[in-house]
């Protein structure tokens, strides 16, 4: 009974989560146990464990007597995760250009080529695991295995922003074409090229983020 209990819990942590992270429910609003057992089909007591697991997440806070809200995103935090970023995946693209092999050349023009059908096609939830995938192919081909753990820790706190900046019109477009500088930097073995090109796609992240949060302040915290 208990093992059924922990996975229903970790079914009710894994939809909720990815609501939070897609949006569906956004920063500051609340969020209704009641409808989330009904809609799910679960007791009160999973619920309650998932939303203790996201609020040990940051993900939700938990306001005694209130009741429980979707976290608002951290700005300070969002700016210097952004700094990182920039600072890491700089010497990351610079590194590429000097050492990475026609493989791994080879893996960023598909994933290119397939973000770029994603974006005719629309799909965003497949163009943002091609993103992804396009940062990760640098750290693992060139086997900068504790460089790409970080990333993919500042990524993860990232995830709901980059979610949201995927979604103005022709940001899937600039995205491919800040992947394509990067590339052409690689391929042409020019690491400063490779890292002015990567440091202008962070920074292009950047400028949307503070954009973004000048329309929607109420989703940001200081």
């Amino acid at each position: 009974m208990r093992a059924r209990a922990d996975s229903k819990a970790g079914q009710v942590y894994g939809a909720v989560k990815e609501a939070i992270l897609s949006g569906d429910l956004e920063p500051g609003q609340p969020i209704d146990k009641l409808a989330l057992c009904d809609r799910l089909g679960v007791s009160r007591f999973p619920v309650s464990a998932a939303i203790s697991r996201l609020a040990f997440e940051r993900l939700v806070r938990v306001e005694p007597q209130h009741g429980s809200f979707v976290a608002r995103i951290s700005a300070e935090d969002v700016r210097e995760r952004l700094f990182i970023r920039r600072a890491l995946e700089g010497e990351i693209a610079a590194e590429a250009a000097r050492r990475l092999d026609a493989a791994g050349r080879a893996a960023l023009e598909d994933n290119l080529r397939e973000a770029e059908e994603a974006a005719r096609a629309g799909d965003r939830p497949r163009f943002y695991d091609l993103d992804v995938g396009f940062h990760a192919i640098l750290t693992q081909r060139l086997g900068l295995d504790r460089s790409g753990e970080i990333l993919d820790g500042v990524r993860e706190h990232l995830e709901r922003l980059r979610r949201l900046l995927m979604t103005p019109h022709g940001r899937m477009q600039a995205t491919i074409a800040e992947h394509r500088a990067v590339v052409e930097g690689v391929e042409s073995a020019d690491p400063a090229r490779a890292r002015a090109a990567m440091e202008a796609h962070m920074s292009a992240m950047t400028a949307l983020f503070e954009n973004f949060s000048r329309q929607r302040p109420e989703l940001f915290s200081a």
